[in-house]
Protein backbone atom coordinates (compact mmCIF):
# COMPACT_ATOMS: atom_id res chain seq x y z
CA UNK A 1 0.00 0.00 0.00
CA UNK A 2 1.33 3.43 -0.92
CA UNK A 3 1.75 6.05 1.74
CA UNK A 4 0.17 9.35 0.93
CA UNK A 5 2.55 12.20 1.58
CA UNK A 6 1.41 15.44 3.10
CA UNK A 7 1.51 17.61 0.00
CA UNK A 8 -0.05 20.68 1.60
CA UNK A 9 3.02 22.88 1.47
CA UNK A 10 5.05 21.55 -1.43
CA UNK A 11 5.53 23.62 -4.54
CA UNK A 12 3.89 20.95 -6.71
CA UNK A 13 0.78 20.91 -4.54
CA UNK A 14 0.50 24.70 -4.63
CA UNK A 15 0.89 24.67 -8.42
CA UNK A 16 -1.82 22.03 -8.81
CA UNK A 17 -4.14 23.93 -6.49
CA UNK A 18 -3.63 27.17 -8.39
CA UNK A 19 -4.32 25.42 -11.71
CA UNK A 20 -7.50 23.93 -10.26
CA UNK A 21 -8.68 27.34 -9.01
CA UNK A 22 -7.86 28.92 -12.37
CA UNK A 23 -9.91 26.28 -14.18
CA UNK A 24 -12.89 26.95 -11.89
CA UNK A 25 -12.60 30.70 -12.50
CA UNK A 26 -12.33 30.30 -16.28
CA UNK A 27 -15.57 28.32 -16.37
CA UNK A 28 -17.39 31.50 -15.35
CA UNK A 29 -15.18 34.35 -16.59
CA UNK A 30 -14.77 35.12 -20.26
CA UNK A 31 -14.13 38.33 -22.14
CA UNK A 32 -16.26 39.86 -24.88
CA UNK A 33 -15.71 42.79 -27.20
CA UNK A 34 -17.67 45.06 -24.82
CA UNK A 35 -16.01 43.73 -21.64
CA UNK A 36 -12.70 42.00 -22.36
CA UNK A 37 -10.90 39.90 -19.76
CA UNK A 38 -7.98 41.31 -17.74
CA UNK A 39 -5.64 38.35 -17.23
CA UNK A 40 -2.95 38.52 -14.54
CA UNK A 41 0.03 36.15 -14.68
CA UNK A 42 2.38 36.13 -11.72
CA UNK A 43 5.80 34.53 -11.46
CA UNK A 44 8.31 34.75 -8.65
CA UNK A 45 10.07 37.73 -10.25
CA UNK A 46 7.65 39.34 -12.70
CA UNK A 47 3.99 40.10 -13.20
CA UNK A 48 2.22 40.41 -16.54
CA UNK A 49 -1.27 41.66 -17.32
CA UNK A 50 -3.14 41.42 -20.61
CA UNK A 51 -6.55 42.55 -21.78
CA UNK A 52 -7.96 39.79 -24.00
CA UNK A 53 -11.05 39.59 -26.21
CA UNK A 54 -11.84 35.87 -25.91
CA UNK A 55 -14.33 35.83 -28.78
CA UNK A 56 -11.70 36.94 -31.30
CA UNK A 57 -8.70 35.58 -29.43
CA UNK A 58 -6.88 38.92 -29.59
CA UNK A 59 -4.83 40.72 -26.98
CA UNK A 60 -5.96 44.35 -26.92
CA UNK A 61 -3.39 45.71 -24.45
CA UNK A 62 -0.63 44.35 -22.24
CA UNK A 63 1.88 45.48 -19.65
CA UNK A 64 4.60 43.74 -17.69
CA UNK A 65 7.46 44.36 -15.31
CA UNK A 66 9.64 43.35 -18.28
CA UNK A 67 8.55 46.46 -20.25
CA UNK A 68 11.34 48.96 -20.81
CA UNK A 69 9.44 51.76 -19.07
CA UNK A 70 9.11 49.75 -15.83
CA UNK A 71 12.15 47.49 -15.93
CA UNK A 72 14.72 50.02 -14.76
CA UNK A 73 12.62 51.51 -11.96
CA UNK A 74 13.25 50.89 -8.30
CA UNK A 75 10.80 49.52 -5.80
CA UNK A 76 9.56 46.32 -4.32
CA UNK A 77 7.51 43.83 -6.32
CA UNK A 78 4.23 45.20 -4.98
CA UNK A 79 5.06 48.75 -6.09
CA UNK A 80 6.11 47.50 -9.52
CA UNK A 81 2.82 45.60 -9.82
CA UNK A 82 1.02 48.89 -9.17
CA UNK A 83 3.00 50.53 -11.97
CA UNK A 84 2.04 47.66 -14.29
CA UNK A 85 -1.64 48.24 -13.42
CA UNK A 86 -1.39 51.95 -14.16
CA UNK A 87 0.44 51.36 -17.45
CA UNK A 88 -2.09 48.72 -18.49
CA UNK A 89 -5.01 51.07 -17.78
CA UNK A 90 -3.40 53.79 -19.92
CA UNK A 91 -2.85 51.36 -22.79
CA UNK A 92 -6.40 50.04 -22.44
CA UNK A 93 -7.82 53.55 -22.69
CA UNK A 94 -5.74 54.12 -25.83
CA UNK A 95 -7.21 50.90 -27.26
CA UNK A 96 -10.75 52.06 -26.42
CA UNK A 97 -11.37 49.72 -23.48
CA UNK A 98 -13.06 51.10 -20.36
CA UNK A 99 -14.65 48.08 -18.68
CA UNK A 100 -13.05 44.68 -18.11
CA UNK A 101 -13.67 41.39 -16.33
CA UNK A 102 -10.91 40.55 -13.84
CA UNK A 103 -9.25 37.12 -14.11
CA UNK A 104 -6.80 36.68 -11.24
CA UNK A 105 -5.51 33.43 -12.72
CA UNK A 106 -6.11 31.26 -9.68
CA UNK A 107 -3.97 33.50 -7.49
CA UNK A 108 -5.31 34.91 -4.22
CA UNK A 109 -6.56 38.50 -4.38
CA UNK A 110 -3.79 39.82 -2.14
CA UNK A 111 -0.35 41.35 -2.43
CA UNK A 112 0.83 41.99 -5.97
CA UNK A 113 -2.46 40.89 -7.56
CA UNK A 114 -4.46 43.33 -5.42
CA UNK A 115 -1.91 46.13 -5.98
CA UNK A 116 -2.17 45.72 -9.76
CA UNK A 117 -5.98 45.67 -9.64
CA UNK A 118 -6.25 48.73 -7.38
CA UNK A 119 -3.81 50.73 -9.52
CA UNK A 120 -5.74 49.82 -12.68
CA UNK A 121 -9.00 50.91 -11.01
CA UNK A 122 -7.48 54.21 -9.89
CA UNK A 123 -6.20 54.82 -13.43
CA UNK A 124 -9.73 54.47 -14.82
CA UNK A 125 -10.46 50.82 -15.63
CA UNK A 126 -13.83 49.57 -14.37
CA UNK A 127 -14.23 46.07 -12.95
Amino acid sequence: MLKRRNAGGTAAARRVGRARRHFRIRKHVSGTAERPRLVVTRSLRNITAQIVDDLKGHTLASASTLDASIRGTDGDKKALAGKVGTLLAERAKAAGVGKVVFDRGGNRYAGRIAALAEAAREAGLEF
